[in-house]
């Protein structure tokens, strides 16, 4: 995944194609655990979106313009103008699904498992 500065962000925005900036700093615990996901989604993904991070203790232009007030922080990007912001830590399933809005494709949803009552469990109804 590439690196992001405040140098070269609005570079990467005027190339034209989607972009996701994931906001974090390497001393954020749920940074460091949505990274990998990212990770692989930007792998996924790659071709049709670009996919960076941006530590915020070395860059504070672009977090400060863009309102980024708490971290880990994905800011979805298309044609230049934010379109979607997600903070915190989720799923793959629910980042994929994300990813995918921002190139118009649709993702089908993983199979949930059945929730059962206390009695139905006891029972087996």
């Amino acid at each position: 995944m590439k690196e992001f500065t405040d140098a070269t962000f609005a570079g990467i925005l005027a190339e034209g194609k989607p972009v996701i900036v994931d906001f974090g700093a390497v001393w954020c615990g749920p940074c460091q655990a949505i990274a990998p996901i990212v990770d692989e989604l930007a792998e996924e993904f790659s071709g049709k979106i670009t996919v960076g991070k941006m530590d915020v203790d070395e860059n504070d232009t672009v977090p400060s313009d863009l309102g980024v007030t708490n971290i880990p922080c994905l800011v979805f990007f298309k044609n230049g103008q934010e379109v979607r912001r997600h903070v915190g830590f989720c799923q793959k399933a629910e980042l994929r699904k994300m990813f995918a809005e921002l190139v118009g494709e649709s993702v089908a949803d993983e199979p949930k498992e059945e929730k059962k009552s206390f009695f139905s469990k006891l029972f087996g109804k």
